[in-house]
């Protein structure tokens, strides 16, 4: 079967930090050009990836959250929106106020950013800082990405809730680790399936690109995967194919070396 689209991670993947290389932007120009539908796939909120988008000049489905929300651009509602439960919230937001981690609740519209501190700068329009989480005022979100020391013993301490979340390893743009956590049953993978739905393609014509652990359910799915440099054994050990870093525009060498039929 023919490859028709790429589905490609931004962090640590298509992007170095918060920037999008030029030799990405050019590599996904040409990935346009020959005719592949590319969508972008992230663990950040709706609105990051759609600022990338515009610079990509792509339209459609963003899977966004990590795979608990597939966004459209168009008015109508979500493909996909699958919010955590409330009582893991609750739970949740306690030990993370009880500790001086940082917090980022992706609520769909509004992002909010805990941390002890006031930020030292502006923040993004869709994104407001508190120094604690309050389960009415930041109800049913779609994500929670925790970064500090209480990523260490989380897993522990929410193990009752194990077949209700997924709680997933990230990197975020600075290269640190991030736990990711999303309604069990919202990942990359089944958002994939379901994008491909609404655009008449195939999973298996899908090429999917990523560098952590939430990009595996996507490989999964997708007809053929990538995996980037720098990622660990076990995501490559899930990919068909290992491209070189980030850094090295590992994104663009892949693009280079396929469009001129090198294959997988």
């Amino acid at each position: 079967m023919a490859f028709k689209a790429l589905a490609i991670d931004l962090d640590g993947t298509l992007l170095v930090g918060n920037e999008l290389p030029e030799a990405h932007i050019d590599a996904v120009k040409k990935a346009t050009d020959a005719g592949f539908r590319i969508l972008l796939a992230s663990a950040r909120w709706h609105q990051v990836a759609e600022r990338y988008a515009r610079q990509l000049d792509l339209r459609g489905p963003i899977i966004a959250c990590n795979g608990a929300q597939v966004y459209l651009p168009d008015p109508g509602p979500d493909l996909v929106d699958r919010r955590l439960p409330a009582a893991f919230v609750t739970e949740l937001y306690e030990l993370c106020n009880a500790s001086s981690c940082t917090v980022v609740a992706m609520l769909g519209h509004r992002v909010i950013l805990k941390a002890d501190r006031a930020p030292n700068r502006e923040l993004v329009p869709e994104m407001s800082w508190a120094n604690r989480l309050d389960r009415e005022l930041h109800a049913e979100p779609l994500l929670i990405a925790i970064s500090g020391d209480i990523t260490d013993s989380l897993r522990q301490r929410l193990d009752h809730f194990q077949d209700q979340v997924d709680i997933r390893e990230s990197i975020g743009p600075r290269d640190d680790l991030i736990l990711t956590i999303t309604a069990m049953g919202a990942d990359k993978g089944a958002a994939l399936s379901v994008t491909c739905d609404h655009l008449g393609l195939e999973a298996a014509e899908v090429i999917a690109i990523g560098d952590a652990e939430n990009d595996i359910p996507m490989f999964q799915i997708a007809g053929a995967s990538v995996a980037m440099g720098q990622a660990t054994a076990r995501v490559k050990a899930a990919a068909n194919h290992v491209t070189t870093s980030n850094t090295d525009f590992g994104v663009a060498r892949f693009i280079d070396r396929f469009l001129a039929g090198a294959g997988l």
